[in-house]
């Protein structure tokens, strides 16, 4: 018949993009993004710059020409400088213009171009053979008996120049980026390797243990990935005590049901071959007792490998400790019963919260009732109290009790002092522990005032 089972689960995740590439891939973006507004703000500071650079040359120029205007017979006469167009030529693909007006309007040499407004100086842009240009205007003041008022000196020239002085800037400050972003990238992907070195360590860590060396990870690690440990290291302790429950349980069965199974087994065989009728009765009658024995061994020992189960698998739900006393009681074996009058509830009228899994606070009430019925003396009574902030669940009967040396061992699984007897396995009282552990809460021994012994179950309270 072929598996229902699908497909195993494969043992390596699946893997997307490296961190390090990650990390160099974002940090290259936010270079790109950078570079790119490097690349406007360089644009923009080289024609700035070029601008500045080109203007003051005109400035100079037009100045140089109004220099050199003078009025002569009633007229102006321009001398026009050689140094004026030398320094312009210094952008030998550019055309230069200028023109000079006379105070009337007049133009006395230059070129055709629109009068400036009177009184404009300064700069403007224009247009001269298709080509865009920069012009300058700067006024002379003549104040002479046959010539009177302002002399206007226009010089442009085609901006070929100012465009490539621009994108020279431009294109050297991209390099230099271009340069620094690929060697902080670098910097950075050796960055994140170093600073991922902590995971490759902690991995390296794991992968040379023994399959069964579950211990906490102590390799030092950043406080960045030291939850990542810890969440780590949690859940390595939950599987430890999964694999320590199911060893025990595999042990405890081995050690613990082997003796009683084989008498079981030749006290049958003793009761098949025996003829005699009374004889035949106390054998079956001694098969019985060891069958009931053999069933509340088995039940413990599964009840400790589920609580240990439990206390990791299973929220926390709010309780009233009222409710799990009631059901434990409801719950335990009868046959322990000499007389319903043997056990007492006494419950207080108001609830009992705390925080747990209801079915180990029943197993392990249900445990201590056992213990109490089992060793101790009746009346037993079974009480729930919230004292201090604490929710507790006490069995009182009215026996001494366990000596006192023996309550630090009480808890071992089969120590003496727990009850071990050829009709008990001693574990009772170990699965209540264990309860007790798992809630946070503890066990404690002690005797009433009037010398009854007295066992509880001390859980931490909620509010109510």
């Amino acid at each position: 018949m072929p598996s229902v089972d699908g497909p195993a689960a494969p043992l390596d995740p699946p893997r997307s993009v490296s961190l390090t590439a990650r990390l160099a891939g974002a940090l290259a973006l936010l270079l790109a993004a950078g570079g790119l507004l490097v690349a406007a703000l360089a644009f923009a500071y080289g024609r700035g710059a070029a601008r500045q650079a080109y203007d003051r040359l005109l400035v100079g120029a037009a100045r140089q020409i109004a220099d050199s205007t003078a009025p002569r017979d009633g007229a102006i006469s321009v001398d026009l400088p050689v140094s004026a167009f030398e320094l312009l030529a210094l952008a030998p693909d550019d055309r230069v213009i200028y023109a000079v007006f006379a105070p009337d309007g007049r133009i006395v040499t230059g070129y055709d171009l629109p009068r400036p407004e009177p009184g404009f100086e300064g700069f403007y842009n224009g247009d001269f053979g298709g080509e865009p240009a920069r012009f300058v205007v700067t006024d002379r003041l003549f104040a002479e008996r046959d010539l009177s008022g302002p002399v206007a000196v226009v010089v442009g020239q085609t901006t070929r120049a100012r465009g490539e002085l621009a994108r020279d800037i431009t294109e050297h400050a991209l390099v230099l980026v271009a340069l620094a972003g690929l060697l902080m990238t670098a910097l950075a992907a050796f960055a994140a390797r170093s600073a991922l070195e902590p995971l490759r360590r902690i991995e390296r860590a794991i992968a040379g243990r023994p399959p069964t060396d579950l211990t906490p990870i102590g390799t030092p690690v950043p406080r960045e990935i030291a939850g990542l440990t810890g969440a780590l290291n949690r859940f390595m302790d939950r599987i430890s005590r999964q694999s320590a429950a199911t060893r025990t349980l595999i042990a405890d069965a081995s050690h613990q049901l082997r003796t009683p199974i084989a008498a079981l087994r030749a006290q049958a065989e003793l009761a098949a071959e025996e003829p005699d009728p009374a004889r035949q009765r106390a054998i079956v009658g001694r098969i019985h007792d060891r069958s009931v024995t053999l069933s509340r061994l088995a039940d413990q020992l599964l009840n400790h490998a589920l609580i240990i189960h439990r206390a990791d698998a299973v929220p926390r739900e709010r309780l009233d400790l009222r409710e799990v006393a009631i059901r434990a009681t409801g719950e335990a074996d009868r046959d322990l019963f000499a007389s319903a009058a043997e056990l007492h509830l006494d419950l207080p009228e108001e609830e009992v919260p705390c925080l747990g899994d209801a079915l180990s606070l029943v197993e392990a009430c249900k445990n201590l009732l056992f213990n109490a019925l089992r060793h101790g003396r009746p009346p037993v009574t079974v009480s729930v109290r919230a004292e201090a902030g604490r929710a507790v669940l006490a069995v009182e009967d009215a026996g001494p009790g366990m000596p006192r040396e023996h309550w630090a061992d009480a808890t071992t699984r089969y120590a003496r002092g727990a009850g071990v007897s050829a009709r008990s396995a001693g574990l009772g009282l170990a699965i209540v522990d264990a309860v007790a552990r798992a809630h946070d809460g503890a066990l404690r021994f002690g005797h009433t005032g009037e010398g009854h012994f007295i066992v509880a179950l001390e859980l931490p309270g909620v509010v109510r």
